[in-house]
């Protein structure tokens, strides 16, 4: 069985390299939707795959992290990285270009290695991403399975090559969420998200 969260954001970058004259030497932005799919083959006690509110923590503040944000590519110009991240508080530093399909990619790497690491207190069975949806537009969006975030002739999606300004981490409830997950550390599912 599959279950689907959907979330909305607002994001900048340049995707180098693109056919597009204007996407590949101009920052623009997308009206993003994420939807991220979950699948089980059992139910926890409360007769659910997994809660939906368990979604609007750590998982949350994953995503929204790419809100009101440039993204950028690693391997673009120094001096342009180094300008985007003089002049813009909200940024984050990958080490793939921002296009739809490798957003989804990073996208499922990021919550499929939280989910992962997110205790399980009420009887969640096997719960585990089932992919990616990136909805770029209204009319064009990229879908990643396990095998595609996984697959080094995509491009190498390591998450010590991610970095997040200090200006979203500190929004986080956890403002060393990110850290914790590099280092594998077992993450709360507490419901006090909620509250």
């Amino acid at each position: 069985m599959l279950i689907r969260k959907l979330f909305k954001l607002e994001n900048a970058h340049i995707v180098r390299g693109c056919s597009t004259r204007r996407c590949s030497h101009s920052i623009h932005g997308h009206s993003y939707k994420v939807e991220l799919p979950l699948e089980a083959h059992a139910f926890d006690n409360g007769q659910m795959i997994y809660d939906f509110g368990l979604l609007k923590g750590h998982i949350r503040d994953l995503i929204d992290a790419f809100d009101h944000a440039v993204v950028l590519w690693a391997g673009d110009a120094p001096d342009y990285l180094a300008a985007m991240r003089e002049h813009s508080e909200r940024w984050v530093v990958i080490p793939v270009s921002p296009s739809a399909e490798q957003f989804s990619r990073l996208f499922f790497c990021l919550v499929d290695a939280a989910l992962t690491l997110t205790d399980k207190n009420n009887g969640e069975a096997d719960v585990r991403m089932h992919s990616v949806i990136v909805h770029e537009t209204d009319t064009g969006y990229a879908q990643c399975f396990r095998e595609d975030a996984l697959n080094p002739r995509m491009g190498l999606i390591d998450l010590n090559d991610i970095e997040f300004a200090s200006a979203i981490t500190e929004q986080w409830a956890d403002p060393h969420l990110f850290d914790r997950i590099r280092r594998g550390e077992r993450l709360s599912a507490s419901m006090e998200v909620l509250a």
